[in-house]
């Protein structure tokens, strides 16, 4: 009777603190490993982690407490990991241009449009990882800085300045594509 008991407190806990996190845990499970199913396979064995010790935690910051469990099962993961010589690289760093204003365009804006989707997924494509990841968390994720920090396991100053450098090389094509207004000297 007393385990029941134990064991209900266990899944009333992991339904509170770890079901509610799903959709960001998924997130930045894609952000970490840049593929679909490695990204599947490592929000699994966080939960599966977050479920054994759901009867250690003590309820604070609980998306805390599970992007470590997951920064820990991913640096597992990777040492296992071989290389993985089937991936497609052309697949990384992709992103699927949409209107996202719902409206008729015109053509100018379709090319335009296009034109700037492509530039910045070149872009998001050419920045170093730890930039990239950056950009990923706080700027397409909506993490806060100090969500994105937890979940790469850097100082909150680290993504600061990262993102700083990653949104400026993206101004800067932009910019040398003619999408984007250049800056003035001050």
């Amino acid at each position: 009777m007393h385990e029941a008991f134990e064991r209900q407190q266990g899944e009333d806990a992991f339904a509170r603190y770890v079901l509610p996190e799903l959709e960001v845990l998924a997130r930045v499970a894609f952000s970490i490993t840049r593929n679909t199913a490695d990204a599947e396979d490592l929000v699994q064995e966080t939960l599966l982690c977050a479920y054994r010790a759901i009867d250690r935690f003590d309820g604070a910051h609980p998306r805390a407490w599970l992007f470590t469990i997951m920064r820990n099962a991913e640096a597992k993961r990777h040492r296992r990991r071989r290389p993985q010589l089937l991936r497609d690289p052309d697949q990384a760093g992709r992103m699927e241009a949409t209107d996202g204003r719902g409206g008729v365009t015109s053509p100018e804006d379709v090319v335009v449009g296009a034109e700037f989707d492509a530039v910045v997924a070149q872009c998001l494509a050419s920045l170093p990882e730890r930039h990239r990841q950056v950009i990923e968390l706080v700027d397409i994720d909506g993490l806060s800085y100090a969500e994105a920090a937890e979940a790469i396991g850097v100082p909150v100053g680290t993504v600061m300045s990262r993102l700083h450098r990653a949104r400026t090389r993206i101004r800067q094509r932009l910019s040398a594509a003619g999408l984007a207004p250049k800056r003035s000297m001050r």
